[in-house]
């Protein structure tokens, strides 16, 4: 029984490591470069598929808190609680590949790591908002107020998302739109053709599977987790 359950998830590990291989091809060799773009700045542009990826599977992982934060307050159970967790720590490591590849981009075409641009702010105090529900929940012993506490958390938090994706719509911002409009302000835009379209397309695709995957492998350890401690529970009441 453990072989067959186990088999979905071995074909979805596989069918996500080819395609992460696949995109990371695309990105880095296939797509070509950007036309209106020169020197460093052209080589830094293909790590804006991998930014983008990082940035879709870190928004899809605060959404998947955001939700199981509202069934959890609705059916207190324990699965919810735990798919909140698993998603924000997914999250934020991938928030925080899309800050350090922000960061990488931006220094050939910014001259800078870091500035204080309203994207580039947003998202790092969403970073900081999801690292304070991990020390949040660090300091809550109880198991169901730690739950509640973290979910109620967990759905406020995620206001911080859209107001990131909309940063750069409401402001004035450098950070260039790369889908939904433009920018005129934005500094290291590049020009979508077919090619560079269709590989940030897929590696927000493949990042997407990427997450569903973790997650999946996230969530299976804390029920493992709370098996283990159930059983010493009964060890030690025996």
């Amino acid at each position: 029984m453990t072989a067959q359950r186990s088999l979905p998830l071995t074909i979805l590990n596989i069918i996500t490591g080819v395609a992460l291989v696949i995109f990371l091809y695309m990105a880095l060799i296939w797509a070509p470069p950007a036309a209106n773009l020169q020197g460093a700045e052209q080589a830094a542009q293909r790590i804006f598929y991998i930014h983008m990826g990082n940035n879709a599977a870190a928004g899809l992982a605060f959404l998947a808190t955001f939700v199981a934060g509202i069934l959890y307050l609705i059916t207190r159970r324990k699965i919810w609680d735990t798919i909140g967790l698993s998603g924000v720590e997914l999250g934020i490591a991938f928030a925080t590949g899309t800050l350090i590849t922000g960061s990488i981009w931006a220094k050939p075409t910014w001259n800078t790591y870091w500035t204080w641009d309203p994207r580039l702010t947003t998202s790092a105090i969403v970073w900081l908002l999801y690292i304070a529900y991990l020390m949040l929940r660090g300091a809550v012993e109880n198991p169901e107020q730690r739950a509640r506490f973290a979910s109620v958390y967990g759905i406020f938090a995620f206001m911080g998302v859209p107001l990131t994706y909309f940063s750069i719509r409401w402001w004035r911002t450098i950070h260039p739109m790369v889908m939904g409009g433009d920018n005129a302000a934005a500094e290291g835009s590049f020009a979508m053709g077919p090619s560079i379209r269709l590989a940030m397309i897929a590696g927000m695709i493949v990042y997407t599977l990427l997450f569903i995957t973790l997650m999946i492998h996230r969530v299976r350890l804390e029920q493992l987790r709370d098996r283990v401690a159930a059983l010493r529970e009964q060890q030690s009441a025996s």
